[in-house]
């Protein structure tokens, strides 16, 4: 095969002149994927349900690159739909779609609530779905056989192995969208759209900072390579999804947790 044929290694990771979504971009393993691909290049919007939060996030991450900031919730149908017609408002195609938004109860068994479910659910697993479906004429315009669009699903390590913490809805909900994940692939996958999902497992959050500084250094040193993730790790991992290196791959579940869910020997 003729060099001329292979793509050169800057532009196996390049998203110039791309366009993304990423739901709950405004802090923690959101604003890493976010600051991840406008440092690729990428023009990148960034939703969350609380406008300062927006503002903020915006403030931050325009150091990096061509970023907008969305207030919205999205545990609700009209408000997912909003978002998507905002977001396809200036362009009619989407390029890349982060599902991130999330949330998490935990309760003990014994008194685990509705609302523990239902919350979770709509966010986690509903609001992802309903995305697709509001942004899937834009997908499939950017998408081609060569360069498909890509959706990426996060959703946890806590869907493949079991934590110790009681967070029953949390970890059904994750487990829901990676066989979604899976679901999906197999549909668009024709239509030129990839959908992956990333599995994190401990990075740094607001959601995870009690738990850290209750007992990060169990955490770390239960892992395989004996540290939480970076913000480096979770970037880099968004972004070969996103970009020509990984235009052959759909349908995964890639864990990014240090190797703790693939190499656990016990619960």
């Amino acid at each position: 095969m003729a060099d001329s044929q292979f793509t050169t290694h800057a532009e196996l990771f390049d998203l110039s002149g791309k366009y993304a979504l990423v739901t709950g971009g405004t802090r923690g393993i959101g604003m890493m994927i976010a600051r991840g691909l406008l440092r690729a290049g990428a023009r990148v919007v960034v939703s969350s349900r609380k406008a300062d939060a927006c503002a903020e996030a915006q403030r931050l991450l325009s150091e990096f690159g061509d970023v907008r900031a969305i207030p919205a919730d999205l545990s609700r149908y009209d408000e997912c739909q909003r978002l998507a017609d905002l977001v396809v408002g200036d362009s009619e195609s989407l390029d890349i779609l982060v599902n991130n938004a999330g949330a998490m109860w935990r309760e003990p068994l014994e008194t685990f609530p509705d609302e523990g479910w239902d919350t979770v659910l709509d966010l986690n697993l509903k609001a992802p779905f309903r995305l697709v479906q509001a942004l899937l004429p834009a997908l499939r315009r950017a998408g081609t056989a060569e360069d498909p669009a890509r959706i990426i699903n996060i959703g946890s390590i806590a869907a493949i192995h079991v934590a110790a913490a009681p967070n029953y809805s949390y970890a059904s909900s994750k487990a829901a969208l990676h066989q979604l994940t899976r679901v999906l692939a197999r549909e668009l996958g024709p239509q030129h759209v990839t959908v992956n999902a990333v599995a994190p497992g401990v990075f740094p959050s607001e959601m995870m900072a009690a738990t850290l500084e209750a007992i990060g250094d169990e955490i770390a040193g239960k892992a395989p390579l004996r540290r939480i993730g970076r913000d480096d790790d979770m970037a880099g991992v968004a972004v070969f999804l996103a970009s020509r290196a990984g235009a052959y791959m759909t349908g995964a579940i890639v864990p990014v947790d240090g190797g703790v869910a693939t190499t656990a020997t016990g619960t």
